[in-house]
This record gives C-alpha cells, structure tokens and sequence, in this order.
C-alpha cells in the first residue's frame, strides 16, 4: 500500500523553519562541513522530520 500523501503535506505543515534549520546544520557538521551543498541538507532534514513525524502520527494511531 502506497503512503497517503495527505499525511505527508499534514507532517510538513507542522515543521517549523527553525527545526529544519537545526537539522539541516547538524546534517551538514556532521558530514563534515562540505562547501555548496545546503540545499541537499536542507531537503534531506525536511525529509527526515516529515517521516519522524509520519511516523509518530501512525503510531499514536495504532496505539488507540
């Protein structure tokens, strides 16, 4: 079953700037500091705090 992309623009919503902005760096510190590439770290957090959050969502979802 494909993932229901209401849940994911729902999950995206909630992110705030501020929250990708950290991940995003500590993405980028943490692979070393590489020069031009703050667009990849910055989708790539959004990324993952949008799946961090889908995921929560499902869970609190089974959990009911």
């Amino acid at each position: 079953m494909s993932p229901d992309p209401s849940a994911d623009e729902q999950a995206k919503r909630l992110l705030s700037i501020e929250e990708i902005r950290e991940r995003a760096y500590d993405l980028w510190d943490r692979n070393h500091r590489p020069d031009g590439y703050e667009l990849e770290f910055w989708l790539m957090a959004e990324r993952e705090l949008t799946a961090e959050r889908r995921a929560r969502s499902e869970q609190a979802r089974l959990e009911l």
